[in-house]
């Protein structure tokens, strides 16, 4: 059966060209979207996109069902508005900061359903550091910050959680399907910080230890795992990091589990608005 989620995928592979360009505006995978298409056409009967080159064009069939689908979910937007006004929720847009990998795994199906529920607000996002995110939120310069682990008595909304775990090359001679913090820490390693303040560096220094051998600092994730394929050392990284392939690394988990936290604060000093809360409230009904 067909659902919004259908046409805003037809109308975005319409605009962009392409389905992985679309799949990922309406927060779909590519595999996803594509097979979604293909109900789409399987159940009207008709094709109705072909590929031109590099870029999915509509056939004559499917732009006729593209201006009916643009039709329609132009009514959905003004239902939605009258709706919002009804509600007393403001038109204008939404100011979010994290920093990228949090905005790229965390935040997607919150944005997707957000659109859904008010396409007439802008969601403007920020990919700065995490120091930043909080310079941002006293200068009450944007609405919602994405805060790395936020003190007890801050008032914070928990967005997710994600572990710590140590990457080894491939041939490495730890034995072991875990490794203890101390041990990993003095291997010659690769720090990468991904632009955090919250590292190995710090979480050793928490620990009372500290980093033996750095052979190289590197700021993102992607470098250190090169370095590590190279045999130059090991690093502490988030789950969330790893990469999809991951020939020649060795994953292994923490002995005692190390965890960072991710949470949604509002602006300092000042009670979050009709779009705040409405932001908000999608995340509590998770």
């Amino acid at each position: 059966m067909m659902n919004l989620m259908h046409w805003r995928l037809l109308v975005a592979i319409a605009e962009y060209g392409t389905i992985t360009r679309a799949a990922g505006q309406v927060g779909m995978t590519q595999s996803g979207a594509s097979q979604a298409l293909a109900q789409m056409e399987d159940m009207l009967g008709v094709r109705l996109f072909v590929r031109d080159h590099r870029r999915v064009l509509p056939t004559a069939i499917g732009l006729q069902v593209l201006e009916q689908a643009r039709a329609m979910l132009g009514s959905l937007a003004q239902i939605r508005q009258l709706v919002d006004t009804a509600r007393g929720i403001p038109r204008g847009s939404l100011r979010l900061a994290g920093f990228p990998v949090v905005m790229a795994t965390f935040m997607p199906p919150l944005l997707q359903r957000f659109n859904q529920l008010y396409p007439g607000i802008e969601v403007v996002q920020l990919q700065v550091s995490d120091d930043e995110v909080d310079a941002l939120l006293d200068a009450q310069l944007v609405d919602l910050g994405v805060v790395l682990n936020p003190e007890p008595e801050r008032r914070s909304w928990l967005l997710g959680r994600d572990s710590w775990v140590a990457v080894l090359p491939e041939d490495h001679g730890w034995r072991g399907s875990s490794i203890d913090l101390a041990s990993l820490v003095a291997q010659p390693f690769v720090l990468a910080t991904g632009g955090c303040s919250v590292n190995a560096r710090s979480l050793a220094a928490r620990a009372g230890l500290a980093l033996a051998d750095v052979r190289v600092e590197v700021r993102e994730w992607n470098s250190a795992f090169s370095l590590v394929r190279e045999r130059l050392g090991v690093t502490l990284v988030p789950r969330s990091t790893l990469p999809e392939q991951r020939q020649g690394l060795r994953i292994l988990p923490l002995a005692t589990v190390l965890e960072r936290e991710f949470a949604l604060v509002p602006a300092t000093g000042s009670e979050p608005n009709a779009l705040v809360r409405a932001f908000l409230d999608i995340l509590d009904e998770r």
